[in-house]
């Protein structure tokens, strides 16, 4: 069974009171909380393992990499990949994006194409505009509709024999739209396109299978899994990997170096330039032990009633708006109240021990095409509650009473 109850017993901050009152944490699109396991685990190192890694000959260091090394062993089968060399282990998805946008600089040119879709996070437009800017290469969108869809009809006309490269993110942070990668990486395929997969909303919700999906890049970030922050990683098929040169230069990314040439490692490591954050990347294996001892199918049946339950309360309530009201959704709900300011709820939701996310959520695009400033919301994780729900939804209505 799945017993909320206990787990909610291993997230110590879910015992803080904000304001005086309970702490109800309704921000997890953002970052979610940690589990006592992964905090343990950075402790753990810090106090017993601390060395770096790949270097020494000593036992600590040995420990180290080690322990380092297993918790890309514990990545790779998590998500399917199908070999550790194609793990790269960075700060993150915003990196992981950055990386791959500054890599295809030698492989990008005039007159080519590249893909992006009218729900991105702006580190899934930015890096492409500047890749655009360097190259002469022209940016494209797949357009999107009322109901925050992607606009798939459009697909055969922006997918053609000059599209490079498409980019767009599994599970929308703004809206909770899960969007149909398989139908655009397979149209990408047809005409030779490589395909990035931006996973930092889908990798908390979803189980996540790399070599079914058939995507050429898949991004992840750590801190929304459980795991700490500037930790993240890029899944690369090694073809794609091995054309691309190092995004960044120093130690460990080297084979030989000489003032007048310099070798790459093999890979991973030649994408992995310095010490790593190696606390963070042994308790992001850590948190993905939690996550699977739980399982992932149960933490998307779980949240998806959550998802239910808040958006009929929501829906109930006179002057709400949702925004991305789609079949095919994440435990996510974007709001508005008709004639309010999304940040004054916000804010009053905040002094009630609510804690939820206002604004354009790094998504302006989305907030144009809707003429808003942006919304409120809402994102769930396994360790909320019904009970978390009403009051929520209370608070809410002490805040329409406030503001009306």
């Amino acid at each position: 069974m799945f017993d909320v109850k206990k787990i909610r017993e291993d997230f110590p901050i879910l015992n803080e009171k904000v304001n005086g009152k309970a702490l109800v944490y309704f921000d997890n699109g953002a970052t979610n909380q940690k589990p006592n396991q992964v905090v343990n685990s950075i402790v753990d190192y810090y106090k017993t393992t601390n060395s770096n890694i790949h270097r020494g000959v000593h036992s600590l260091s040995q420990k180290a990499t080690e322990a380092f090394e297993n918790a890309r062993i514990k990545i790779q089968n998590h998500f399917n990949i199908g070999s550790s060399k194609e793990v790269i282990l960075t700060k993150g998805t915003t990196e992981s994006i950055n990386l791959v946008a500054s890599c295809f600089t030698s492989i990008v040119s005039k007159g080519d194409e590249i893909l992006v879709s009218a729900l991105e996070h702006h580190s899934n437009i930015v890096p492409w505009q500047l890749l655009c800017e360097r190259t002469g290469a022209e940016l494209k969108v797949i357009p999107m509709n009322q109901n925050g869809e992607l606009e798939v009809d459009k697909l055969d006309i922006l997918i053609n024999e000059n599209t490079k490269l498409v980019a767009v993110n599994h599970i929308s942070n703004a809206l909770g739209i899960i969007n149909p990668i398989e139908l655009i990486i397979e149209k990408a395929h047809k005409v030779g396109a490589a395909v990035l997969i931006d996973g930092a909303q889908s990798s908390p919700h979803l189980k996540i299978d790399i070599q079914k999906l058939d995507c050429d890049f898949y991004t992840v970030s750590a801190h929304k899994m459980c795991g700490p922050t500037g930790v993240g990683v890029l899944f690369g098929k090694q073809d794609w990997l091995n054309k691309m040169v190092p995004y960044h230069g120093g130690g460990e990314m080297i084979k030989e170096v000489s003032f007048e040439k310099t070798t790459y490692a093999d890979l991973p490591h030649k994408f992995e330039a310095g010490t790593p954050n190696i606390a963070g990347v042994i308790a992001f294996g850590e948190a993905i032990d939690y996550l699977n001892n739980i399982g992932l199918e149960n933490i998307e049946k779980y949240e998806n009633s959550l998802l239910v339950y808040a958006q009929k309360q929501l829906l109930d309530i006179e002057d709400v708006k949702i925004y991305g009201e789609s079949d095919k959704k994440a435990a996510v709900i974007s709001f508005n109240i008709e004639g309010v300011h999304p940040y004054d709820i916000g804010h009053i939701l905040d002094q009630q021990g609510v804690a939820v996310r206002t604004g354009h959520h790094c998504t302006q695009p989305i907030m144009s095409y809707f003429d808003i400033p942006g919304t409120v919301r809402a994102s769930f994780s396994f360790y909320n509650t019904i009970e978390e729900i009403d009051v929520f939804v209370s608070a809410l209505k002490k805040a329409i009473r406030m503001l009306k």
